[in-house]
Protein backbone atom coordinates (compact mmCIF):
# COMPACT_ATOMS: atom_id res chain seq x y z
CA UNK A 1 0.00 0.00 0.00
CA UNK A 2 1.22 3.59 -0.87
CA UNK A 3 1.65 6.05 1.98
CA UNK A 4 -0.77 8.45 2.37
CA UNK A 5 -3.42 6.82 0.66
CA UNK A 6 -6.42 5.23 2.22
CA UNK A 7 -8.02 1.96 1.98
CA UNK A 8 -11.68 2.55 0.48
CA UNK A 9 -12.36 -1.17 1.11
CA UNK A 10 -13.53 -2.90 -2.16
CA UNK A 11 -14.65 -1.38 -5.20
CA UNK A 12 -18.39 -0.24 -5.43
CA UNK A 13 -21.36 -2.85 -5.63
CA UNK A 14 -18.91 -5.47 -4.76
CA UNK A 15 -20.92 -6.00 -1.34
CA UNK A 16 -24.24 -6.07 -2.61
CA UNK A 17 -26.04 -8.83 -3.53
CA UNK A 18 -26.44 -9.79 -7.52
CA UNK A 19 -30.30 -9.85 -7.35
CA UNK A 20 -32.34 -13.06 -8.40
CA UNK A 21 -33.25 -13.37 -11.95
CA UNK A 22 -37.37 -12.18 -12.94
CA UNK A 23 -39.25 -15.36 -12.60
CA UNK A 24 -41.10 -16.10 -15.83
CA UNK A 25 -44.81 -17.47 -15.00
CA UNK A 26 -44.57 -19.56 -18.40
CA UNK A 27 -43.11 -22.57 -18.63
CA UNK A 28 -39.83 -22.26 -21.19
CA UNK A 29 -40.27 -23.39 -24.60
CA UNK A 30 -40.29 -27.24 -25.62
CA UNK A 31 -37.14 -27.63 -28.06
CA UNK A 32 -38.06 -27.59 -31.54
CA UNK A 33 -38.44 -31.22 -32.77
CA UNK A 34 -35.42 -31.87 -35.14
CA UNK A 35 -36.06 -32.70 -39.01
CA UNK A 36 -36.62 -37.00 -37.70
CA UNK A 37 -39.36 -36.07 -35.20
CA UNK A 38 -41.21 -33.61 -38.16
CA UNK A 39 -43.80 -34.93 -40.85
CA UNK A 40 -45.44 -33.55 -43.49
CA UNK A 41 -48.56 -33.09 -45.17
CA UNK A 42 -50.38 -31.06 -47.97
CA UNK A 43 -53.50 -28.87 -46.49
CA UNK A 44 -56.25 -29.90 -47.40
CA UNK A 45 -57.69 -26.16 -48.51
CA UNK A 46 -55.06 -24.71 -50.38
CA UNK A 47 -52.35 -27.82 -51.30
CA UNK A 48 -50.06 -25.79 -49.07
CA UNK A 49 -46.98 -28.25 -48.11
CA UNK A 50 -46.96 -28.28 -44.71
CA UNK A 51 -44.46 -29.64 -41.94
CA UNK A 52 -45.55 -30.39 -37.99
CA UNK A 53 -44.41 -32.46 -35.34
CA UNK A 54 -44.58 -36.01 -35.70
CA UNK A 55 -47.65 -36.79 -33.18
CA UNK A 56 -50.00 -33.62 -33.45
CA UNK A 57 -53.11 -34.22 -34.55
CA UNK A 58 -54.25 -30.64 -36.28
CA UNK A 59 -52.21 -28.75 -38.02
CA UNK A 60 -52.95 -24.43 -38.84
CA UNK A 61 -52.06 -23.96 -42.32
CA UNK A 62 -49.78 -20.66 -42.54
CA UNK A 63 -51.04 -19.74 -46.00
CA UNK A 64 -55.35 -20.16 -46.01
CA UNK A 65 -55.46 -20.73 -41.97
CA UNK A 66 -57.21 -23.75 -42.34
CA UNK A 67 -56.77 -26.51 -39.70
CA UNK A 68 -56.47 -29.98 -40.91
CA UNK A 69 -56.87 -32.87 -39.35
CA UNK A 70 -53.74 -35.16 -39.08
CA UNK A 71 -54.42 -38.51 -40.97
CA UNK A 72 -51.91 -41.52 -39.89
CA UNK A 73 -51.44 -43.65 -42.98
CA UNK A 74 -49.66 -46.85 -42.86
CA UNK A 75 -48.66 -47.88 -45.86
CA UNK A 76 -48.51 -51.90 -46.58
CA UNK A 77 -45.82 -53.15 -49.06
CA UNK A 78 -44.48 -56.82 -49.79
CA UNK A 79 -40.70 -57.15 -48.24
CA UNK A 80 -37.80 -56.27 -50.48
CA UNK A 81 -40.55 -53.56 -52.76
CA UNK A 82 -38.19 -50.67 -54.00
CA UNK A 83 -41.24 -48.61 -54.01
CA UNK A 84 -44.97 -48.17 -52.63
CA UNK A 85 -47.98 -45.70 -53.84
CA UNK A 86 -50.59 -44.51 -51.41
CA UNK A 87 -54.04 -46.12 -52.63
CA UNK A 88 -54.98 -42.70 -51.33
CA UNK A 89 -53.51 -40.03 -52.95
CA UNK A 90 -51.53 -41.83 -55.15
CA UNK A 91 -47.98 -40.68 -53.72
CA UNK A 92 -45.19 -43.08 -54.79
CA UNK A 93 -42.60 -43.59 -51.53
CA UNK A 94 -39.61 -44.74 -52.23
CA UNK A 95 -38.37 -47.51 -50.18
CA UNK A 96 -34.91 -46.60 -48.61
CA UNK A 97 -32.72 -47.82 -45.97
CA UNK A 98 -33.83 -45.36 -43.33
CA UNK A 99 -37.88 -46.73 -43.95
CA UNK A 100 -37.25 -50.45 -44.78
CA UNK A 101 -39.07 -53.01 -43.06
CA UNK A 102 -37.45 -55.68 -41.57
CA UNK A 103 -38.18 -58.81 -42.90
CA UNK A 104 -41.41 -61.06 -41.32
CA UNK A 105 -39.23 -63.36 -39.61
CA UNK A 106 -37.32 -60.75 -37.58
CA UNK A 107 -40.51 -58.93 -36.93
CA UNK A 108 -42.03 -62.21 -35.06
CA UNK A 109 -38.52 -62.24 -33.35
CA UNK A 110 -37.39 -65.14 -35.06
CA UNK A 111 -33.67 -65.09 -36.47
CA UNK A 112 -33.48 -64.62 -40.33
CA UNK A 113 -33.26 -67.71 -41.92
CA UNK A 114 -29.76 -68.44 -43.88
CA UNK A 115 -30.24 -68.62 -47.55
CA UNK A 116 -29.75 -72.40 -48.84
CA UNK A 117 -26.82 -72.93 -50.88
CA UNK A 118 -28.20 -75.99 -52.92
CA UNK A 119 -30.99 -73.64 -54.70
Amino acid sequence: MIEGEEDDGPPPGWQQPIPPRARSRSPPPAPSPSVAEMAQMVCGSCSHLLSYPQGARHVKCSCCQMVNYVLEVLLMYPYGASSVQCSSCLLVTEIGDHNRRPPWSVQQGQPPRTPNPVH
